[in-house]
């Protein structure tokens, strides 16, 4: 049994930290956060994926893992949400070199050829980046067969469709949609909760091992949306004025800017509302919160006060 009080505490998560061969540390060096030794490329912030499974800090649930509260409390913290898992999942990614060409899967071909897990629609936020840096959303091949003698012939440059980006902007990544994050970009990621990636192309990179790294191009072909356009530019939220800017919303999630000058309310009417502070420092319902805080407000948690000068990426379903 949740004791009243618990029904309507925030949760606080425990990232986990993720080494990859594109990582740096930049996640120390700009959230202030005790990563491990190495190139660390992924802070998984609010995940209840076994490959990054959160725990509790603090509170009732002290300890727990994000999985296990969503197994033990879904009804009386998450009301209105069946799903069998912890539906989200959101990232921040350092990348301090480019990430691999790669395409994800949507539901139904995950489901069929990926041991029953959900595809993997996501969105990126730009939180930083080096002022000549760009990123990789879409592809300019019409077709299955077009696209594959282009990349058999390494034609990248012109196949793929390559984007100057800057702070505030706002990219949504379909499943079908081929994409990269390039050098100096810190982004943060809302995600479903899926480990799903096929790689197209990884620049002959070898990994840990001295080897080429794994490529997915049949899969990739199969699932590559050819007949998408690609954009020309994300959305730019960079001047957004203070209180709620909504980024995107789709069946899988619902992702905001809440940008708090002095106060902001807003009442939680959601199973759940994942909240991950991008900049500064302030209140939520008079808990104190800075720059790298993430935390769930379950479901009864009723009107959300912000305090001071902060910005928060909020996501629910």
């Amino acid at each position: 049994m949740v004791q009243p009080t618990a029904q309507t505490a925030l949760i606080s998560c425990a990232p986990v930290f993720h080494e990859m061969i594109w990582g740096g540390r930049n996640l120390a060096d700009s959230f202030g956060y005790d990563i491990p030794d190495g190139a660390i490329g992924e802070c998984w912030a609010i995940s209840a994926h076994p490959h990054g499974d959160c725990r509790v800090i603090g509170g009732a649930f002290d300890g727990m893992l994000l999985s296990e509260l969503w197994r033990d409390y879904r009804e009386q913290l998450f009301t209105g949400c069946n799903a069998p898992e912890f539906p989200l999942l959101v990232k921040i990614i350092d990348a301090e070199q480019d990430l691999s060409i790669q395409v994800h899967p949507d539901d139904a071909y995950a489901a069929q050829h990926e041991h029953g897990s959900l595809g993997k629609r996501e969105c990126w936020y730009i939180l930083d980046c080096a002022d000549d840096a760009t990123i990789i959303v879409g592809q300019h091949a019409c077709s299955r067969e077009a696209f594959e003698r282009q990349a058999k012939a390494g034609n990248w440059k012109s196949l793929l469709n390559e984007i100057p980006i800057h702070p505030g902007d706002f990219f949504q990544i379909d499943p079908g949609t081929v994409h990269a994050i390039k050098a100096g970009t810190l982004i943060l990621e809302t995600q479903q909760s899926s480990d799903i990636t096929y790689r197209v192309y990884d620049y002959d990179r070898l990994g840990a091992d001295g080897k080429p790294r794994k490529l997915h191009v049949a899969q990739s072909l199969e699932v590559i949306a050819y007949h998408r356009p690609a954009p020309t530019a994300g959305l730019s939220f960079a001047k957004a004025a203070a209180g709620v800017a909504e980024l995107e919303s789709n069946e899988n999630y619902t992702v905001q800017l809440l940008r708090v000058s002095s106060k902001l309310e807003i009442e939680q009417t959601h199973p759940f509302m994942c909240l991950s502070v991008i900049a500064g420092r302030g209140q939520i319902n008079e808990r104190t919160v800075q720059k790298g805080d993430h935390l769930i407000a379950p479901a009864h948690v009723g009107t959300l006060n912000f305090a001071g000068e902060i910005d928060i990426i909020a996501s629910f379903v």
